[in-house]
């Protein structure tokens, strides 16, 4: 076993750099999947969303010639992903969100860091908790339900079925970001990656949604649901799956899941700058709550300050 067993990864700056973008892009998925809903059913959306990020991703693999690997361990590997990081919690988070609010889903997704962080602590050598992290991510966590307010509960125990589908689906992303580490090691190009697992979900999926759904009975939808499904296929899961690969490569499984605990936070700031939605007292205090979170999980800047007043303690 590997000297470093117990030891925690840390990020590098780009790692930060690169959680805040796939969070921006990801803020916008709960209110594409709000808007695609009003039209259309949950397996359809979610095959949509999948099927054309996956066309999107081969062509881009096609223009820059990159090799789409046809072996079977890599194949199975790429079907695995999908089925934990697609196919299950998609299809859980949006038949969740037909029952049960936006914002309560949002809370109930920022579960994630905690179960991919315990996961980790079983099944990995080199993403172990440690008191800090564990601090930082129920101060997070708290940040998120803080931000978005408690409205956002108003509905809490109402559904508990589609309370507990979104948080299966924090379950299956723990196990699907430890399962994913595997294709660093394989040395796969992250937009390879991303349009493996794309491909094989859509495949899962596609037979499901025109067995249950039925699409081509249902009346043609509106352009803000078609605009929503491009928006989604597009930016929250082609291009954001992108980066999820090469900073789930770089920071690890437990690091990669703080992307849901910003989530919220860009979702409510794109609707400030965006729909000129006014910014409350709560959402800034939530804000330092998680900035607060992150910087404890970080340790960096604890072990600084520890520093700092052990020096002017000994003078």
């Amino acid at each position: 076993m590997p000297s470093h067993t117990h030891s925690a990864r840390t990020m590098s700056a780009a790692d930060w750099g690169t959680l805040l973008a796939v969070s921006v892009v990801w803020g916008g998925s709960f209110f594409f999947i709000r808007v695609a809903l009003v039209d259309l059913p949950t397996l359809t959306i979610v095959t949509a969303r999948v099927g054309l990020a996956a066309l999107i991703l081969h062509g881009v693999l096609r223009l820059t010639g990159r090799r789409f690997p046809t072996d079977r361990p890599t194949l199975t590997a790429f079907l695995v992903m999908g089925i934990l990081n697609n196919v299950l919690p998609f299809t859980l988070i949006v038949w969740g969100e037909t029952r049960i609010g936006a914002g309560l889903a949002a809370i109930l997704n920022a579960m994630t860091p905690l179960t991919t962080a315990v996961i980790a602590q079983f099944l990995t050598p080199d993403e172990r908790l440690n008191p800090g992290k564990i601090a930082g991510i129920l101060t997070g966590f708290l940040g998120v339900a803080v931000m978005i307010g408690e409205t956002a509960l108003d509905g809490l125990s109402a559904d508990l079925v589609a309370e507990l589908a979104c948080l299966a689906a924090t379950v299956c992303y723990g196990f699907s970001g430890i399962y994913g580490r595997r294709f660093g090691r394989m040395r796969l190009d992250p937009v390879v990656t991303a349009a493996g697992q794309l491909t094989a979900s859509s495949l899962v999926l596609a037979p499901l949604a025109l067995c249950f759904d039925q699409p081509w009975q249902l009346p043609m939808p509106g352009m803000a649901a078609i605009g929503a499904v491009i928006g989604i296929a597009v930016l929250s899961t082609a291009f954001a799956y992108i980066l999820y690969f090469r900073l789930l490569a770089s920071a690890g499984a437990t690091n990669s899941a703080l992307i849901t605990l910003l989530v919220p936070v860009s979702a409510i700031l794109l609707g400030a700058l965006v729909l000129g939605e006014r910014l409350e007292v709560r959402h800034f205090l939530g804000m330092a709550l998680i900035g607060a979170g992150l910087a404890l999980i970080d340790g960096r800047l604890v072990r600084r300050l520890l520093a700092s007043i052990a020096r002017l303690s000994s003078r």
